[in-house]
């Protein structure tokens, strides 16, 4: 398990949580006392009151939460947000409604999850060619009639 160090912006922020012991993905919160309202198709910033310091070497990833992505609508407006290792702001949610109703957020409510990952810092070589693969150029849709 690895540590992450972390300050509280707001003093009612809350530390984000894993719900099981097998869980990937931590649980990002509102902060209490904040009441959202999000119409439909609007995207509203989430404070979650916390800063962090990830680990050199890693990014956390922000996933939508799949209980309010599937029952309210509420995801992630960049599908997937990416906080770099030396990122030290706030850690925010852009929730987009992609319901056709309002949808209200309670404070304290959990609206995301964020998952710390390795990554792989890429050096990038022009070059003339490519090695060939079975697969080659073919590309949407080509592996499969799905």
């Amino acid at each position: 398990m690895a540590e992450v160090r972390f300050i509280k912006l707001e003093s009612n922020a809350i530390v984000p949580t894993y719900g099981t012991d097998y869980a990937a993905g931590a649980d990002l919160y509102t902060l209490p006392g904040d009441k959202i309202e999000v119409k439909s198709g609007e995207t509203v910033m989430i404070h979650t009151g916390i800063a962090m310091e990830i680990p050199e070497g890693t990014a956390a990833f922000i996933f939508a939460r799949s209980g309010i992505a599937t029952k309210r609508g509420l995801a992630p407006a960049n599908k997937v947000g990416v906080i770099d290792s030396d990122y030290r702001g706030e850690i925010m949610v852009p929730i987009h409604n992609h319901s056709g109703q309002t949808q209200c957020i309670q404070g304290g409510e959990r609206v995301a999850q964020m998952i710390i990952m390795p990554y792989v810092k890429a050096e990038f070589i022009e070059s003339e060619s490519l090695d060939e693969t079975e697969r080659d150029t073919k590309g949407f849709g080509s592996t499969g009639t799905n």
